[in-house]
């Protein structure tokens, strides 16, 4: 047997077999009979509001008057939430937002655009005119009648033996036998109805649960929490990129651009022997660094990337690569950093393991916008065989891409081709000249 302190909800109970004795069935009724004078009340406040809103709309006051009637709903269903506590210990999760700005008008703003308000005002309505008529019929056939029945012998002991009793005006018992078989009888209709009264009271709390508290709620607004966080992060880290690309560019770039002229200078006035030569050669170190930094620079964040868009970077980065590549970007837009900078690093990858493991000839990259989608194929006539693991970064770009809601898939047969393609749904934020290079 179930432990007391284990049963949390009213279908829990249902299983036990000591459900009848238990508190539950005076909780499932306590449930329903408290939803007749809420609905009752719920009815005639809307009716007085109806009423005064159609009084006053002559005055242009009824529609603000029926708008905050709208927000109605909301003590019902915090008072909903409050009694389905009688069914389930659980509480019912509370669906609305927290406005974004103190006041009244931001509370209000964010209360009507939110599809809970409505939904709990239907409900309100629902109450009215439906919901309490049926908990009170509940009540009655489940409750009220086996009660009557039980209540046989006392009725008869007040009228006396010999006179008639009406039985929920439908029997007539004269005789103290007849009484206690009523009794008996209503003992076992209401155990019966116990377990009708819990499953009645039970849907009743569920139907409730699912218009004013769904379970999904919580969960649908922490996902909701943690892809906007998700999209913030991203955002930051390539926000930090770019500081860093800046910082490098203005700062480190320019100091060893002006050692490498100092530098350069003074080769040109030292006398020849050896200390011309540690300068020519600490020259020649210092250009190297710059070289290294500019590479450096353009990894971390290309400044064209920023300047010009994906199109004109990856023909960039396409004049720079080791295998003869053909871009066919349709037309230069422009999107959002975050995606830019994806889809220009998965092409400089997808170039990178071309030119080192592939074997190929030649590469192209093609692609364009469409149905809302930024679409990517990067495809080269080498070996094929390639893998989405064994160290080829292709791992780390396809958890890159899916940050963005992306896919990222690949295609390398043995004997080639093999086909890179990576799609990023995305907005516009511009369209530019197209970018085609052969």
């Amino acid at each position: 047997m179930h432990s007391r302190s284990r049963t949390r909800t009213l279908w829990q109970a249902l299983a036990r077999p000591d459900f009848p004795l238990s508190p539950w069935p005076w909780r499932a009724a306590a449930y329903l009979v408290s939803g007749v004078p809420a609905g009752i009340a719920v009815l005639l406040v809307a009716v007085a509001v109806v009423a005064v809103g159609g009084v006053l709309s002559l005055v242009l006051i009824g529609l603000p008057l029926l708008a905050l009637a709208a927000l109605g709903g909301l003590p019902v269903a915090r008072l909903e939430r409050f009694r389905t506590r009688l069914i389930d210990e659980r509480p019912a999760a509370d669906p609305h937002r927290r406005p974004a700005e103190p006041g009244l008008w931001p509370w209000l703003r964010t209360r009507f655009q939110e599809r809970s308000t409505w939904r709990e005002l239907g409900y309100a309505v629902l109450l009215a005119l439906v919901l309490w008529p049926l908990d009170a019929i509940a009540v009655v056939l489940c409750l009220l009648l086996p009660l009557a029945m039980v209540a046989t012998p006392v009725l008869l002991a007040t009228v006396g033996e010999g006179e008639e009793v009406k039985v929920v005006k439908v029997w007539t018992v004269t005789s103290w036998p007849m009484a206690c078989v009523f009794a008996v009888l209503g003992l076992l209709f209401l155990a019966v109805c116990c377990y009708a009264l819990g499953v009645l009271a039970g849907a009743r709390a569920e139907l409730t649960r699912i218009l004013i508290a769904p379970r999904e709620t919580a969960l649908g607004r922490r996902v909701t929490e943690l892809t906007s966080s998700r999209v913030r992060l991203v955002d930051a880290f390539e926000a930090e990129r770019r500081r860093i690309e800046r910082d490098l560019h203005d700062g480190a770039q320019q100091r060893l651009v002006a050692l490498t002229m100092t530098l350069g200078l003074a080769r040109l006035d030292a006398p020849p022997g050896p200390v011309a030569d540690r300068i020519d050669a600490a020259h020649q170190e210092a250009g190297e660094a710059l070289a290294e930094l500019r590479e450096l620079i353009r990894g971390i964040h290309p400044k064209v990337l920023t300047d010009y868009g994906l199109a004109a970077a990856v023909a960039d980065v396409a004049d720079r690569s080791a295998l003869p590549v053909d871009v066919r970007i349709e037309g230069a837009r422009r999107f959002s950093d975050a995606v830019e900078a994806t889809a220009y690093f998965v092409v400089c990858e997808a170039l990178a393991n071309a030119g080192r493991h592939s074997g190929a000839s030649r590469v192209t990259v093609s692609g364009g916008y469409g149905d809302g989608r930024l679409v990517l194929e990067i495809a080269d006539d080498g070996d094929g065989g390639a893998r989405a693991g064994g160290g080829s970064g292709l791992t780390g770009l396809a958890d890159r891409v899916s940050v963005l809601d992306g896919r990222l898939s690949l295609s390398s047969p043995a004997g080639g081709p093999t086909v890179l393609r990576v799609e990023i749904p995305c907005l516009l934020k511009g369209v530019d000249e197209g970018v085609s290079r052969n």
